[in-house]
C-alpha cells in the first residue's frame, strides 16, 4: 500500500533526489505531459496552468529563502511508457529537476513512478492520472494526484446516464489502464443501479478505420454509446464511424473526451452528447477565474484547475519541508488539508510566508482540493452536455 515514506531507499537514490539543488538559486521542476499523442489538444492549457503556479511562487521571493522556480518540459506522449520513462530519466539526470509535475495519463504515470521517481526518491504529483490502479501503487509515499480516481467517476457517470432515463448502453474504451479502469467502474456501477450493458469492448488508438468495432457495438444494441477514450484518437474515430453508419445517435463520454476539438471534428453531425469530468469544489468567490484569464489560460478544459493545484502543492510542500527534495512528500497531505489558514489560488505568496513562519495552511487552490489517503483528491464532477453546438455545464455531482 501507499505512504510508506522513503523507507529502504538507497543512499544513491537520496543523493539523486538532492542533486537538483546544485544551483543554489534555481529550482527546476519537470513538466511531463502528453504534448503529442491522443490528448495533445488539451495538454497545452494544463501545462500553462501548472507553470502559472510556478511563476507565482518564483515571483513571490518567498520560496525557500528567495529561490526561483524554472519549469522544464518533456513529452509523455500519454500512451508510450518507454518514451515517458526516458523523458523522466532525462529530466532528472540531465536537467537536474527536483520534482515531477505529471505525468498526465495513467499508463505512463505508472511507468514513471515504478521505474524512475520511486527508485530515485523523487516526489511527483499528477494532475490527471485517474486509473483506480494508482490508488494502490507501491510508491514509498512519493506519488500524489490532484484528480480523483475513476472508480468514483465511473459511479458518477453511471448515475448521470440512468438519471436521463437511459437504461441500456454499449460501452467502448481505449485499451489501456485508463480506459479499462474507467470502463470497469462504470459497468459495475451501471449494472448495480439497474442498467444493462449490451457490450463492453476495447478499441485501439491510432487506427484509420473503426467500422469493425462499431459494427460489433451496433449489433449488440443499446440506447446510447458510452465512449471512454481519447478526444484526439480512437474515441473520436469510433464516434465518427458510429455517426457515419447511423449506429448510434446518443453519445456519453468521460474526461478524456471533453473538449472543443471534438465539436470541431464532428460538427453538426453530433446531436446528443453528455458526460462528466472533474470540476471545482471552490465555494463563493473563485479567484482562479481572474488569474487564469489574465494569463490567457482557458479554464473550461479538463484538468486545468488540477494542474495549477498539482504544481502549487509540490512547491508548498517543499517550503514546509525546508528543502526541494523528496522529503517534501511528508508534507503534502498536511499542506493540502485542514487544519490551517486557507490558501486560495493566487495566494501562494501568503502560503509560503505562513509556512516559513511555522504556521499551518489548508490549501484550497483552484479546484478546492482535499486529499485523502492514498494521496488523491476526493473530487467533485461537472456534468456537461451539448447545447446549441456548445458544451454547457448542467450541474455539479
Amino acid at each position: 500500500m501507499k505512504k510508506i515514506f522513503l523507507a529502504g531507499l538507497s543512499t544513491a537514490a537520496l543523493m539523486t533526489a538532492t542533486a537538483a539543488l546544485a544551483d543554489d538559486h534555481e529550482i527546476k521542476i519537470g513538466v511531463i505531459l502528453g504534448f503529442s499523442g491522443p490528448l495533445e489538444s488539451i495538454t497545452p492549457a494544463m501545462g500553462a496552468s501548472g507553470e502559472l503556479a510556478m511563476k507565482e511562487v518564483s515571483e513571490s521571493g518567498a520560496f525557500l529563502g528567495g529561490k526561483t522556480v524554472t519549469p522544464v518540459r518533456a513529452d509523455s506522449t500519454c500512451i508510450d511508457a518507454a518514451a515517458a520513462t526516458s523523458a523522466a530519466e532525462r529530466l532528472l539526470s540531465s536537467e537536474g529537476v527536483a520534482a515531477i509535475f505529471g505525468p498526465d495519463c495513467s499508463g505512463v504515470t505508472t511507468a514513471v513512478v515504478n521505474n524512475v521517481t520511486v527508485p530515485q526518491g523523487v516526489i511527483n504529483i499528477s494532475p490527471s492520472a485517474t486509473s483506480p490502479a494508482l490508488s494502490s501503487i507501491e510508491d514509498n509515499g512519493l506519488f500524489f494526484r490532484t484528480s480523483p480516481s475513476d472508480a468514483r467517476q465511473g459511479a458518477i457517470l453511471a448515475q448521470v446516464v440512468m438519471d436521463r432515463g437511459i437504461d441500456e448502453v454499449a460501452v467502448t474504451f481505449t485499451n489501456n489502464d485508463y480506459g479499462k479502469g474507467f470502463a470497469d467502474a462504470f459497468v459495475e456501477s451501471y449494472k448495480g443501479i439497474g442498467g444493462t450493458v449490451t457490450l463492453s469492448a476495447a478499441h485501439e488508438d491510432g487506427r484509420a478505420d473503426y467500422s469493425a468495432e462499431v459494427g460489433a457495438l451496433s449489433a449488440a444494441g443499446g440506447d446510447a454509446l458510452v465512449v471512454l477514450g481519447y478526444i484526439d484518437q480512437g474515441g473520436l474515430g469510433v464516434m465518427r464511424s458510429a455517426i457515419d453508419t447511423g449506429a448510434f445517435d446518443v453519445f456519453v463520454g468521460g474526461d478524456g473526451m471533453y473538449g472543443t476539438s471534438l465539436l470541431e471534428s464532428l460538427g453538426d453531425d453530433l446531436e446528443t452528447w453528455f458526460g462528466t469530468l472533474p470540476g471545482s469544489a471552490v465555494e463563493g468567490d473563485d479567484p482562479f477565474v481572474a488569474i487564469s484569464e489574465a494569463a490567457g489560460i482557458g479554464i473550461d478544459g479538463p484538468y486545468v484547475r488540477e494542474s495549477y493545484d498539482a504544481a502549487a502543492l509540490l512547491l508548498l510542500a517543499m517550503q514546509a519541508a525546508g528543502e526541494a527534495t523528496g522529503a517534501a512528500a511528508e508534507h503534502v497531505m498536511a499542506v493540502a488539508n485542514a487544519p490551517g489558514e486557507k490558501i486560495a489560488a493566487g495566494e501562494l505568496a501568503r502560503g509560503l510566508e505562513l509556512l516559513a513562519a511555522g504556521t499551518d495552511i489548508d490549501y484550497v487552490g483552484a479546484s478546492g482540493v482535499e486529499l485523502i489517503e492514498p494521496g488523491e483528491s476526493t473530487g467533485v464532477y461537472r456534468e456537461y452536455e451539448l447545447v446549441d453546438g456548445a458544451l454547457k455545464d448542467v450541474r455539479m455531482r
